[in-house]
Formats: C-alpha cells, sequence, structure tokens
C-alpha cells in the first residue's frame, strides 16, 4: 500500500472520529442534564476533549505525510508521535476532570437520574464499540500510532458509558439513598481512562525512542533479504518507525570474493525487493559485508588510520 493510500486511510477514519465525537458529545450532554446524571454529563465531557484530540491527531496526520526536504531528510513522521503524546493528555486532563466532579458530586444532594438516560446510553455503548473497532482496523492497515490512539478514545468513551449505565442501574434499582451510585461509576471510570492512556503512551515511547518493537517486520526483512542470489545471510538488522513508515538498516553478507560492482547489485536487489514487497518500508540503508573479514588485518589498519596525526 502506497504512503498516500495508508495516510488517507488514516484521515477518513480522524474525520469520522471528529464528527462522531461531536455529535455524541451534544447528545450526552443534553440528556445527562435532563436526566439528572452527572456520569453522562462527564461523558460528554471526555467526548468533548476527543473531539479536540482527533482534530489534533488529523493535524498530525497530514504534517506526518508531508515528504521529506532539505530541513527533515528523514520526512516528517515523526510529529505523529508529537500528537499522540497530547492526545495522552488529553484522556489525562478528562480523567481528572471526571474524578473531581464526580467527588463533588458524591457529597453533594441530588435527584435520582432518569430512566430514559439507560436508552441513551445503550445506545453509545454500541456505537463507540463499533467506533472503536473501525478505528483500530484502520490504525493498523495505516501503522498510525495517533490512530490508534484515537481509537482508544472510542474504546474509553464505551467503558465509561458502561460504567454510567451500571451506576445509574443501581441508583433506579435501590431507589432513595442511591443517587450518587453513577456519580461513583464515573470515578471508576475515571481511573480505567487513565489506565488507557498509560496502554496508549508506552508504545508512542518506545517508538520514540527507536525501541525495537517490529520484530515481525523484521523476520519478513530478513526473508526477502536471504531470496536475492549472491546473499549468504545476515549480520546487523535494525527497524525504527517514523510516523506510518519504517526504516530499516542492514548488514548482508556475500563471498569476499565479489567485485565491487557485483556486491553493489545485490545490496540494490535486496533494497528494491524488499521495497517492493514492503511499501509501508520508506527506506533500507544496504552495508556489504564480506564472508571472511581478516580481523586482525583490519584491526591494525584501523589502528594505524587513528594514529596519524
Amino acid at each position: 500500500m502506497s504512503t498516500s493510500s495508508t495516510s488517507e486511510i488514516a484521515i477518513k477514519a480522524s474525520v469520522f472520529s471528529i464528527f462522531g465525537n461531536l455529535i455524541l458529545a451534544l447528545i450526552k450532554g443534553i440528556a445527562g442534564y435532563f436526566g439528572n446524571s452527572y456520569a453522562l454529563i462527564a461523558d460528554a465531557i471526555e467526548s468533548t476533549t476527543d473531539v479536540f484530540s482527533s482534530i489534533l491527531v488529523l493535524f498530525g496526520l497530514k504534517y506526518s505525510a508531508r515528504p521529506a526536504d532539505d530541513n527533515h531528510p528523514y520526512g516528517h513522521g515523526k510529529a505523529e508521535v508529537f500528537v499522540t503524546f497530547l492526545v495522552v493528555l488529553f484522556l489525562m486532563v478528562s480523567a481528572v476532570i471526571i474524578a473531581v466532579e464526580s467527588v463533588q458530586n458524591i457529597t453533594t444532594p441530588h435527584e435520582t437520574p432518569k430512566p430514559f438516560t439507560l436508552i441513551v446510553l445503550g445506545g453509545i455503548i454500541v456505537f463507540k464499540e463499533l467506533s472503536y473497532q473501525y478505528v483500530i482496523r484502520k490504525s493498523k492497515e495505516s501503522n498510525s500510532s495517533s490512530l490508534k490512539a484515537d481509537a482508544w478514545h472510542h474504546r474509553s468513551d464505551a467503558i465509561t458509558s458502561m460504567m454510567a449505565f451500571i451506576g445509574i442501574s443501581f441508583a433506579l434499582i435501590l431507589g432513595p439513598g442511591w443517587e450518587a451510585a453513577d456519580d461513583v461509576a464515573a470515578l471508576i471510570a475515571s481511573g480505567i481512562i487513565v489506565y488507557n492512556a498509560y496502554r496508549i503512551l508506552r508504545p508512542a515511547l518506545g517508538e520514540m525512542m527507536d525501541e525495537h518493537l517490529y520484530g515481525e517486520e523484521l523476520e519478513r526483512v530478513i526473508e526477502f533479504t536471504h531470496r536475492v542470489p549472491g546473499v549468504l545471510g545476515t549480520d546487523k538488522a535494525n527497524i525504527r518507525k517514523s510516523g506510518m513508515r519504517y526504516f530499516v538498516d542492514l548488514h548482508v553478507i556475500v563471498s569476499q570474493n565479489l567485485s565491487v560492482g557485483e556486491g553493489h547489485e545485490i545490496g540494490h536487489l535486496v533494497k528494491d525487493l524488499i521495497m517492493a514487497k514492503m511499501p509501508q518500508i520508506a527506506d533500507v540503508l544496504i552495508h556489504i559485508e564480506p564472508d571472511n573479514l581478516l580481523q586482525t588485518s583490519y584491526q591494525e589498519k584501523l589502528n594505524d588510520l587513528i594514529n596519524l596525526e
């Protein structure tokens, strides 16, 4: 799949998130206000922050898709990690707001939530879980970490709505004295949001620090490398991710009896085959290694060069 195709997939999913969260924020806010449910109002607060975080994701996706230039020879993909951090920040802020307001409402007497709020929450739970499934699938197709974070916003929303559903059900079934059950549910949901924020943040940190996270992709790179005639093996092989694309550093072992031109051709065949089979890879840096490097002679030559005045 080409860069433009993966970028288009991610952008469409992000636009879907923006409009979906905007509509749901309005529905939750209205239903929560007229239905005496702070859990629904808390849900509306989270959906409102989701709107802004999805806008950030959209901006990050468009910016990270920009081609390489003189100032950014590896492209603009790292901007996506930065956006992911901002999305996590939005999640944490919404969790804190919900927790603080929940505690205040638990200690403040208020009316029991209206039964119709359960119908609203049921529809929201179904829609948000379906939204999560759609966006997480698109994040995998596009290799987008920020879109994955956006997908977990949908899952977090489904969880908070589920907790609100449980809390309101308790308040309605148990009657007077249990009016704050939905506020307790909102408080529990805020903790779940914090946990999900960590789950989003951890792989983003790994991507920023070029952590080894792409074992499956690396196995495919080595497999395709060994298909090229003249390749005797591989030495070092590393993959790092930038935005929705990967960069590969690969040491290829060939016979020491080959000419420079023959080794050069093998290197190009390896690179072109890998990039043809794995379009998500932006570049492959090949280093040709001879199969019988004379380490003693090499070390002596290196020491002589280092000691040159």
